[in-house]
């Protein structure tokens, strides 16, 4: 591998929903430039109060298409009739500046971006249990008994993939703010792992 030690993290941030991993990753954004999540690309059409560029970047079909013929998605999928993905030069632009590069994706998107990038650091968050995840999603208000059903059962599937992640951090009540530090903390040691700054043997064995 070339040296990185100057580079930023790619780091991919999955879990099932009610886990809390928003709340976890505004701590980590909160007041930390050194992060920066990656913002997705949509075919879809903007809801009420999504801003362009910040909570997706909004395009054509065709405009998506043409990065994908481009090979410019680091991952993508079709959902609903909607194109979402990555796209991958802006995500290496903010690598070469040293930034880290969140992308908070479901797994099928984790999977994809471990196959094409084998840098990308992939950690899943959890909740304390699965019964607290249910109390979670019901604590909403907002979802119906069949949605709830359907994120449990999704939730289920999400975890059978825990295996192919590096971390797993427990997200427990009330301490959002200590996984995302933890978070950070994993950043640090993979930025002084020895594949990463294979330039230090040249500087000591010259």
């Amino acid at each position: 591998m070339t040296e990185m030690k100057n580079k930023g993290i790619l780091l991919v941030v999955s879990g099932p929903s009610g886990c809390g991993k928003g709340t976890v990753l505004s701590h980590l954004f909160s007041n930390d430039k050194s992060f920066a999540l990656s913002v997705s690309l949509t075919t879809r059409q903007p809801r009420p109060g999504e801003i362009d560029g910040v909570h997706y970047g909004f395009v054509s079909r065709e405009e998506f298409r043409k990065n994908i013929d481009a090979h410019n998605m680091l991952e993508y999928t079709e959902y609903c009739g909607n194109y979402y993905g990555t796209p991958e030069n802006r995500v290496n632009e903010l690598l070469e500046q040293g930034v880290n590069v969140v992308l908070e994706i479901e797994t099928e998107g984790a999977m994809n971006v471990k196959r094409a990038r084998p840098d990308a650091v992939l950690v899943m968050i959890l909740p304390p249990s699965y019964t607290i995840l249910e109390k979670r999603l019901r604590s909403r208000g907002t979802n119906s008994e069949e949605d709830i059903a359907k994120r449990l059962a999704r939730a289920r599937e999400e975890l059978a993939n825990l295996p192919e992640y590096h971390y797993c951090l427990v997200n427990e009540e009330g301490q959002s703010k200590k996984t995302a530090d933890a978070l950070r903390a994993i950043v640090v040691s993979e930025k002084s792992r020895i594949c990463r700054n294979t330039g230090i043997l040249e500087h000591f064995y010259k």
